[in-house]
């Protein structure tokens, strides 16, 4: 099961408004980004979880909902600590480490919480203002969209692929799993490509 952006069970973050979430959401990015230190950012970290509980990820049935993308994110962020603590000492790596990690629980909270609809929706008011500037709102709600439904896919086929290289023996083979996970993804790209002309949302 891959993480699905609003369906989480009810919540307190579930009776929230999609606009409230999504701008606490940057505003909790801005004070992690804003805010040094490595104190600070294991605090941002503790919010982040909390959110996360929130959004009822801690329950059995939706438990791997919140795993998942941890689990492809301990590699990048093992080595992403390993070299901080080499340039910069243990400070920073947990600094940003621990940062990354609470920015990453907060955003997974509130797409939990969220259906897709209610958060396209607030984008699009939010950039109603800016339809006089020649941006369009629903342009950037669609790609919001597809960028919300593509991540989750991407973990899921990581996931698979790993394991099917795991399965042939091949796992500790960097292009055993590289070159199968790429096929797929450009596949869907394509296919979601496809089908976005096919509705003419691909024309200018």
């Amino acid at each position: 099961m891959s993480h699905d952006p609003g369906t989480a069970p009810p919540s307190p973050l579930r009776l929230l408004r999609p606009g409230t979430k999504l701008l606490g959401l940057l505003l909790f990015g801005v004070v992690v980004i804003a805010v040094p230190g490595w104190i600070p950012a294991l605090g941002a970290l503790g919010v982040g979880l909390a959110l996360a509980l929130m959004a009822g990820l801690g329950t059995t049935g939706r438990r791997r909902e919140l795993l998942r993308p941890l689990r492809v994110f301990i590699p990048a962020g093992a080595l992403l600590f390993a070299f901080q603590w080499w340039q910069h000492g243990w400070e920073r790596a947990v600094d940003v480490v621990a940062g990354l990690l609470a920015l990453i629980l907060a955003a997974i909270a509130v797409t939990a919480s969220t259906s897709v609809d209610e958060l396209l929706d607030a984008i699009v008011r939010a950039l109603g203002p800016l339809r006089r500037l020649g941006v369009s709102p629903e342009r950037v709600a669609l790609a919001f969209a597809l960028a919300i439904r593509s991540l989750p896919l991407a973990i899921e086929v990581a996931h698979e692929t790993r394991a099917a290289a795991r399965a042939r023996g091949f796992d500790r083979s960097p292009r055993a799993f590289a070159v199968p996970f790429a096929v797929r993804m450009v596949r869907h790209a394509r296919d979601t490509g496809a089908a976005l002309h096919a509705r003419g949302l691909g024309d200018d």
